[in-house]
């Protein structure tokens, strides 16, 4: 297995890296077809793994709590608009998806803004998240202050079929997070590649599609509203341009579909700026430790899918369901009125606590 070791916040040669992420042996003809995108890759990445080192800081921490409207979010002692989390604060479940962010000059970014690690060669280069699977392990928290490393590779690449019928890429990477007291978290993720735009043909003009409306007063509007008989809440979100902003800063995420609204219209054809997947995958998590975890219960996994776009400005619930009475399983739905735009089982293990 080869390994590739890349220390951030010091000065190394970062030739490996970009090699691995736009190898020259994959073919930039938009001639060839998803299957032969897909063989490329996984001859390319065979038997590789990246490897990064990060220290956990706790300003990325505080930043990310401050998004996301959770002023006590690390503890009811502990208010995140004076100062940072201290060392040897656990890192929530899903909150290491701000660390860890792609190290990419801008010049090697794609056309969109995404980062080209781990990227289908052309003409497949316009990726969305899908989906994927989170596995914590044996109570092994990350936490503020540690050096962990992270390790990458590439699972499969697939051909695929859209529903108009259109050729893509799935591609599925394992990343492995080592802390100090030893393997922590599996987080595996699917993406979807599509076939690039001819930016030539884009009109200058703005797209045709209404936009969306933006949050009243402009501000963000995160509520837990009881529906019916239902002894648990739904979560209400209504994000607003600005907070997805900052998400996709503390997330180095320059896909543009997340903050400029004239690529996002005029290029992808969205009515607005879209919701980040990773960000809905946090409110996932986020919900359950709010709303369904009780003493002694811990987050053994989650597996999630997306399936339709949310975007600034629309108000979507989040909303669950017990799957299992004697073990701790859990359904969660993402709705957009009666659309469902993202779903999520969550199974609890033993005992360890945040």
């Amino acid at each position: 297995m080869t390994v590739l070791r890349s220390a951030l916040g010091r000065q190394t040669r970062p030739l490996n890296l970009r090699a691995m992420s736009r190898p020259r042996s994959l073919s930039t003809s938009s001639s060839i077809t998803a299957s032969e995108a897909a063989s490329q890759m996984l001859h390319t990445f065979q038997d590789k793994t990246i490897v990064r080192k990060q220290t956990l800081d706790g300003n990325q921490l505080q930043k990310l709590c401050l998004t996301l409207g959770r002023r006590y979010g690390l503890g009811p002692q502990l208010d995140l608009t004076l100062g940072c989390p201290p060392a040897g604060t656990p890192v929530p479940p899903g909150y290491h998806l701000v660390y860890f962010t792609p190290s990419e000059l801008e010049q090697d970014l794609g056309a969109d803004g995404t980062d080209r690690t781990f990227n289908a060669p052309a003409p497949f280069t316009r990726r969305m998240w899908a989906g994927g699977q989170m596995r914590w392990h044996d109570g092994t928290e990350l936490r503020v202050g540690e050096q962990v490393e992270e390790h990458t590779k590439l699972l499969s690449a697939v051909a695929k079929k859209s529903r108009d019928g259109s050729e893509m890429v799935l591609v599925e990477v394992n990343k492995e997070f080592w802390g100090e007291r030893g393997l922590a978290l599996v987080d595996q993720r699917s993406w979807i590649f599509r076939k690039e735009i001819d930016l030539s043909t884009i009109s200058s003009s703005t797209s045709s599609t209404p936009p969306i409306a933006p949050p009243r007063g402009g501000k963000s509007e995160v509520r837990d509203v009881m529906v019916g008989d239902n002894a648990l809440p739904d979560r209400v979100f209504k994000w607003s341009p600005t907070a997805l902003f900052r998400f996709s800063a503390l997330t180095f995420n320059a896909h543009m579909i997340h903050y400029n609204e004239s690529w996002t219209r005029a290029v992808e054809n969205h009515p607005g700026v879209v919701v980040h997947g990773p960000l809905n995958l946090i409110n996932m998590l986020d919900y359950w430790r709010d709303v369904h975890r009780v003493e002694g219960s811990v987050l053994e996994e989650i597996s999630y899918r997306a399936t339709a776009p949310i975007y600034a400005g629309e108000e979507y619930a989040m909303s669950s369901s017990k799957m299992n009475t004697d073990y701790g399983m859990f359904e969660v739905l993402v709705k957009k009125g009666d659309q469902v735009c993202m779903t999520g089982h969550i199974s609890e293990a033993s005992s360890w606590s945040y």
